[in-house]
C-alpha cells in the first residue's frame, strides 16, 4: 500500500491529494482512514522543517475539513488587509488591496470547486463568519475608530452561504467548457494509474524463503565466559553459518547479534542447510567454542511472496512478513530441532512428511518440527545432509 501510495505521489511530483488517497484505498482494499494515517506517518528520509510538518499535516486533513481550514484563513487574512489599509500609510493601501482581491478571488475558486453545493454553502458561511469576526477583533487591536455593527454578521454569513450555493452550482454545470476535470473522472485516471502501478510491482514479486537461527541461552552463555572466549567463539560461528549457508545456495540477509537471517531461492536450501548447520554443531562445539559452554540452535523457516524495494535485492527487504514468520518459527522450535512452516514444507520433494509430524502454531500460521534422529550409543554418527553440488553428482 505505501509503496503504491509513494509511486503514485513521485509520479505526481508532489503530496497525494484526497483523490489520490481514496484511489490508493480503492485499489489496495485499506480503510481510506488507514492510507491517510500510514501517509502522514510514514518514515521521511531526512528531518523535514517546521514548514514542511504543518504542510504535511494539512494534506493529512479530510477534503472537507482542509477546505475549511483553507476558507478560514483566507477570511482572516483579507480581515487583516482591510483593517491594515485604514491605519497604514497611503503608499501601503494598494499592496494591501491587492491583497484583499487576492484572498476574495481564492474563496470564490475554493467554493466552485467544491464536491456539491452542501459543502460549498458551509466553506463560504463559514469563511464570511470567521473574516467579520476577525475584522471586529482586528479594529480592536488596531484602534480603527468606529465599529462594526455586530448584527451584521448574520446576513454577511447568509449572503456568503447563499452565494457559495450559487457559484458552486454555476461551475459545476460548466466544469468542461471551463478546463476543469471531472471528479469521477479524475479518479478513474488515479486508478488506472495505481493498476499499472501494480502491474510494475507485481513484475519485481519473488517468492523467497528465510532461515532464522538463533543460539539458545546466548545471553547467559556470555555472562559466564571471558569476553575474548565470547568474542572468539560468536565469530567462528558467523563463519560457521554463513559457510553453510553459501554452499546451500543463500546468502546473509541481516544479522543481530547471534541471531541470523539467512535468504535462499527454495524451501528445499534453507531446510538442507538449517539441517546442515544442526549436524555440525557438534564440530562446532569440538574445534570452535572456547567458552567452555556448549552452545546449541533453534531455526524456523517460511517461504512467501516478497517485492524488495531494490529489483533483485533480497538485502534491501526490511520489514517483509515472511521474515518475521520465520523469526517466529524459530522462537517455537525445540533446542536443536527447526520449525518450519506448512507453506514452505509442502515445497520439499517428499512434502510435510518428510519433515515430521509434530505441529506447532505461532501467528496464525501451522508449522512443523524437525529433530535430528540421534543415537543413544552414538551421538556423533550424525550425518549432516549433502550439499547441492553433491546431490547434482
Amino acid at each position: 500500500m505505501l509503496e503504491l501510495a509513494e509511486r503514485l505521489r513521485a509520479a505526481n511530483g508532489g503530496e497525494l491529494d484526497e483523490s489520490a488517497i481514496l484511489a490508493v484505498s480503492e485499489a489496495t482494499g485499506a480503510p481510506v482512514e488507514y492510507v491517510r494515517l500510514a501517509v502522514r506517518l510514514r518514515p521521511e528520509d531526512k528531518k523535514k522543517g517546521l514548514a514542511h510538518r504543518l504542510r504535511s499535516e494539512y494534506i493529512g486533513l479530510e477534503p472537507d475539513v482542509r477546505r475549511n481550514v483553507f476558507g478560514g484563513s483566507l477570511g482572516v487574512v483579507f480581515a487583516l488587509a482591510s483593517v491594515l489599509s485604514n491605519v497604514l500609510i497611503d503608499s501601503l493601501t494598494g499592496f494591501l488591496g491587492v491583497i484583499q482581491i487576492l484572498c476574495a478571488t481564492l474563496a470564490v475558486y475554493l467554493v466552485s470547486v467544491a464536491k456539491d453545493s452542501r459543502s460549498a454553502a458551509i466553506t463560504g458561511a463559514l469563511t464570511t463568519a470567521v473574516g467579520f469576526i476577525a475584522a471586529t477583533v482586528f479594529q480592536a487591536i488596531f484602534a480603527v475608530k468606529g465599529s462594526i455593527d455586530a448584527s451584521l454578521i448574520i446576513p454577511i454569513t447568509l449572503g456568503g452561504t447563499l452565494g457559495s450555493m450559487v457559484m458552486n452550482m454555476i461551475v459545476g454545470k460548466n466544469r468542461r467548457r471551463l478546463g476543469l476535470k471531472d471528479p469521477v473522472q479524475e479518479r478513474q485516471d488515479l486508478l488506472r494509474q495505481l493498476v499499472d502501478l501494480q502491474t510494475r510491482l507485481k513484475s519485481g514479486e519473488q517468492t523467497v524463503t528465510f532461515l532464522s537461527v538463533d543460539i539458545v541461552g546466548s545471553t547467559k552463555m556470555k555472562e559466564l565466559a571471558d569476553p575474548l572466549s565470547i568474542e572468539y567463539t560468536f565469530n567462528e560461528y558467523h563463519q560457521f553459518v554463513d559457510r553453510i549457508v553459501r554452499k546451500y545456495g543463500g546468502s546473509i540477509h541481516s544479522t543481530a547479534g547471534d541471531g541470523m537471517i539467512c535468504a535462499f531461492d527454495n524451501p528445499s536450501q534453507a531446510f538442507g542447510a538449517g539441517k546442515n548447520m544442526q549436524a555440525g554443531m557438534i564440530e562446532l562445539n569440538t574445534f570452535g567454542n572456547q567458552t567452555g559452554i556448549p552452545m546449541a540452535l533453534r531455526a524456523g523457516i517460511h517461504s512467501g511472496n516478497v517485492v524488495a524495494p531494490k529489483p533483485g535485492d533480497i538485502a534491501s527487504l526490511n520489514f517483509a512478513h515472511v521474515i518475521d514468520i520465520a523469526a517466529h518459527m524459530q522462537k517455537v522450535a525445540p533446542v536443536g530441532g527447526i520449525a518450519i512452516s506448512e507453506e514452505a514444507a509442502k515445497c520439499l520433494a517428499g512434502g510435510a512428511a518428510s519433515v515430521g509430524t509434530e505441529r506447532i502454531e505461532t501467528q496464525n500460521v501451522v508449522g512443523i518440527i524437525w529433530q535430528p534422529r540421534l543415537s543413544a550409543a552414538s551421538p556423533n554418527s550424525v550425518t549432516p545432509p549433502p550439499f547441492p553440488a553433491q546431490l547434482d553428482g
